[in-house]
């Protein structure tokens, strides 16, 4: 039997009945990743398995970077340029035997099982044969970007975009569709990134250029932000996504933040309690666009990133060097949503925790503010980075289901910059099916209600994203 069996990860005959009856066959809504929308919208022919799987450039798996890394394979290899494809794959068949119990080791035997057919297990011995054969495949036109989408039942696909991106991808994708939707979804955290004034300079300039209008008070910030939020709407958008390392919710007046603003456009430095006026400003007025154009948002809270200096000034951010932080978040979080609420600006959310001694914190924060206007209006994302591997999974799974209503989650999304990551949807049903499996034979579900429980897998799987964004 292939290590990737029809029945891997499920426990018990009720999870193997619930994932092949109700989960197996289920559409895809993938509302948050990091797809580059050029490369879907050029329908992009991977040179090699090296391109799609490891370096691709600046893009890459970090999380196969960061167990190479620890493995002993010199940077050379990763984003040093130097090496072949060969040489580079070469250094990840040799790493893979290392990652028993990781989840790239499941997940790379998945990706090569369903996007390639290979149930052999990669190591240095088949690193060659695997190497060639999943080569000569990409070579065809069915493994070509978009081919990649459609094999897994997608159905939407939600990129990552800055207010000030043309979305000129997302336009070519919609004159030429390919039978899955690609929308935009809006992503302003540089709007609020004062910290370093000569970036955030340039990227006014950047901005307003898209917005065709000059940025040179707050009051400007946010009409260019919101002529920017309705063409991301023009184009399909209905979410945004906030990357943070906590909420912000401080005291704030208009002359405050003006004053701040100001102090940043003359090029000079802000203080900590500036800095987090100003966050707070911009993170309340993001929302109140949000919630006025009836978009979900979601918040993914808890990652400190950048954290190897040397490393970062090398070869820039996003390359492996964050973890995980560990800044409260109840307090300011509670301020932030109550501010919301009592204006009756609170669209729907869902939050994600990085650390996961935040799972009960946020799980009973989202739920403070549901409101009896849309079911699961307030949510707990699924695991996140760090946290989307089978412990993690579980332990959000638990929280959401002890602390609200598990059969209104909205389930997996794939938060990630291949497009062969769509394995892990099924790893996140295998896991679903299991848990549920388990408190069946366990009688902690009546077996009697097997219809309701095919029910709910069928929503978290597909249907609750389907009614819940509305795409």
């Amino acid at each position: 039997m292939s290590f990737i069996n029809k029945d891997f990860m499920l426990s018990t005959e009720t999870a193997k009945k619930l994932y092949h009856g109700s989960a197996e066959n289920m559409p895809i809504i993938d509302y948050h990743c990091h797809l580059v929308p050029q490369q879907i919208a050029e329908n992009i022919q991977f040179r090699d398995i090296t391109q799609l799987w490891l370096v691709d450039g600046h893009y890459g798996d970090h999380y196969k970077w960061r167990a190479m890394r620890a493995n002993g394979v010199s940077e050379k290899y990763l984003t040093g340029g130097t090496k072949s494809s060969w040489e580079t794959f070469e250094k990840w068949a040799e790493t893979v035997p290392y990652l028993f119990r990781n989840p790239l080791y499941h997940w790379t035997h998945l990706e090569l099982s369903r996007v390639f057919g290979i149930d052999k297990l990669l190591s240095p011995k088949t690193a060659r044969e695997i190497y060639e054969e999943c080569n000569a495949k990409l070579a065809t036109p069915e493994f070509r970007g978009q081919e990649l989408i459609k094999r897994f039942n997608v159905k939407v696909v939600c990129t990552t975009d800055d207010p000030a991106d043309d979305l000129r991808w997302h336009k070519q994708i919609a004159e030429h569709p390919f039978g899955v939707k690609v929308l935009p979804a809006w992503r302003p955290d540089k709007a609020m990134a004062i910290e370093d004034p000569k970036a955030y300079n340039e990227y006014l300039a950047k901005l307003g250029e898209a917005a065709d209008m000059e940025i040179r008070s707050y009051a400007q910030l946010l009409d260019a932000l919101r002529k920017r939020h309705k063409f991301f709407e023009k184009m399909g958008s209905k979410l945004s996504d906030h990357g943070l390392e906590t909420f912000y919710a401080a005291d704030y007046t208009e002359k405050e933040i003006e004053a701040i603003f100001a102090k940043v456009l003359a090029g000079k430095h802000v203080d900590a309690e500036e800095l987090d006026k100003f966050r707070s400003a911009c993170l309340h007025d993001f929302a109140v666009m949000d919630a006025e154009a009836g978009w979900a948002q979601q918040f993914h809270v808890g990652a400190i990133r950048n954290n190897n200096s040397k490393m970062f000034k090398l070869i820039g951010p996003d390359t492996g060097y964050d973890a995980i932080h560990d800044l409260p978040t109840a307090a300011a979080g509670h301020r932030f949503f109550d501010r919301l609420a009592a204006e009756d600006k609170l669209a729907k959310t869902i939050l994600y925790c990085l650390n996961p001694k935040d799972n009960e914190v946020m799980m009973t924060m989202a739920y403070t503010f549901n409101d009896g206007t849309v079911p699961g209006k307030m949510q707990f994302g699924s695991g996140w980075w760090f946290l989307d591997q089978e412990n993690g999974m579980r332990k959000q799974m638990n929280a959401l289901s002890v602390l609200g209503l598990f059969s209104r989650f909205v389930g997996m999304l794939t938060d990630s910059r291949s497009f062969i990551s769509y394995p892990r949807h099924e790893y996140f049903r295998r896991i679903l099916c299991d848990v549920i499996g388990k408190d069946i034979e366990d009688g902690k579900i009546p077996a009697s209600e097997m219809d309701q429980v095919e029910t709910m897998v069928k929503d978290i799987c597909y249907n609750n994203a389907k009614n819940y964004f509305n795409f």
